[in-house]
């Protein structure tokens, strides 16, 4: 079976975008930009996939034929709308890779958008609580950092007062966002700030600061899918050496939440899947919608022991000098998270390292690089690795 590989993309700014009234102006702005960057035509695309959260955020339901509104060459070929609450971007980009492997066409184009400053930060709180399980966690005060406020507390808990390391992965995903042209927050807010309790800074939930929680935002990522054999003879491309889907219990209450379990089975099937381990990545993309997430995920990826994830945080492991930079991007933290564009965000930027086509983020050692993309609290888990295709 052939290899999918990634031939071209496109990213629209991250944030609270008033010129982009709705989710058909983000799609727009990113489709044919892609099919464009890839160096073939609108024609030649024989399938879509979008991803779009929606859930609330948009009265638009039903987004896969809005391509049609920028790209009407692609009139009458299969679009298909994916959504796996913030993993959605990449349950998109699974449905495309699958759909190349198993020879149903040779170009696919993903598109991932989401529309979230539109509506009161009370109901982007609601929204977000879907993606939790209603029946034991519907009555959670602050929305989704209520559920990662609890996960947080149960860290600290068994494993000591992680503030300091809270707030050295806050610090270092700002000072990343400062080099992405396209973060919502390019501002190096230093780690005092992040430490500290302020007017600007308050207790969100449990633990966690306004630092500790990713922003709500606007915004669009774009890529487009081909064969392997195709992608030789493009002017760039990024090869998957694995995709992997793990999905766990939804209620938190049903296994052991501060392990991320699923998440941990995701990199063991990726790294068998693709040959590898975690020392051979370059660099890593990971799902820190709260700072306390990419803690658990050190632990998950296997950086470090369990209980031991502040290691990597404060002893500047995943610095973009260290010796697994993570989140160069600045991460959902600094860079936004609009949930359906997020995965394909992540994938867009691991191969822009891949490729060195990356700018001020460019890391000087970029040959392999894991992307971790998470829906709910660890429950739709998603990983790929990535290399510079041949």
């Amino acid at each position: 079976m052939t290899e999918a590989c990634i031939i071209g993309w496109a990213h629209s700014p991250f944030g609270k975008l008033e010129d982009a009234p709705d989710i058909e102006t983000l799609i727009g702005r990113v489709a044919r930009a892609a099919i464009e960057d890839a160096g073939i035509t609108p024609e030649e695309v024989d399938a879509g996939f979008v991803g779009v959260y929606g859930e609330g955020f948009t009265p638009q339901g039903f987004p896969s034929s809005l391509v049609l509104q920028h790209v009407p060459e692609m009139r009458f070929r299969p679009i298909t709308r994916f959504e796996n609450a913030c993993a959605t971007g990449s349950a998109a980009i699974h449905g495309a890779r699958d759909f190349i492997r198993a020879g149903r066409g040779r170009f696919a184009l993903v598109v991932g958008a989401e529309k979230m400053t539109a509506v009161s930060g009370q109901r982007v709180g609601e929204i977000l609580l879907t993606a939790s399980h209603h029946k034991t966690e519907g009555e959670i005060q602050g929305g989704f950092a209520g559920v990662f406020g609890r996960i947080a507390e149960a860290y600290f808990q068994r494993h000591g007062d992680q503030s300091d390391a809270l707030a050295a992965i806050a610090a270092k995903n700002h000072r990343n966002g400062v080099d992405n042209p396209w973060a919502q927050m390019r501002k190096d807010l230093g780690y005092a700030f992040c430490r500290a309790e302020s007017e600007k800074n308050p207790f969100v939930a449990g633990p966690l600061k306004r630092t500790d929680c990713s922003l709500v935002s606007d915004g669009a990522a774009a890529l487009v899918i081909t064969d392997e054999e195709t992608a030789r003879a493009m002017a760039k491309s990024v090869r998957f050496r694995a995709a992997v889907q793990v999905n766990d219990l939804l209620p938190i209450a049903g296994r052991d939440i501060i392990r991320f379990e699923g998440a941990r089975e995701a990199w063991r099937r990726a790294h068998a899947e693709a040959g590898s381990s975690l020392a051979d990545l370059s660099l890593v993309e990971t799902h820190d919608c709260f700072t306390v997430a990419e803690l658990i995920e050190y632990e998950a990826m296997g950086l470090t022991p369990e209980g031991q994830g502040a290691r990597a945080a404060l002893e500047g492991w995943t610095a973009p000098d260290g010796r697994l930079p993570v989140n160069r991007s600045g991460g959902l933290k600094a860079k936004g998270h609009p949930i359906g564009a997020t995965g394909v965000s992540m994938h867009v930027l691991a191969a822009m390292q891949l490729t060195g086509n990356a700018g001020a983020m460019q890391l000087p050692r970029a040959d392999l690089a894991g992307v971790f993309n998470m829906g709910g609290a660890a429950v739709a888990n998603y990983v790929s690795i990535l290399e510079r295709g041949s």
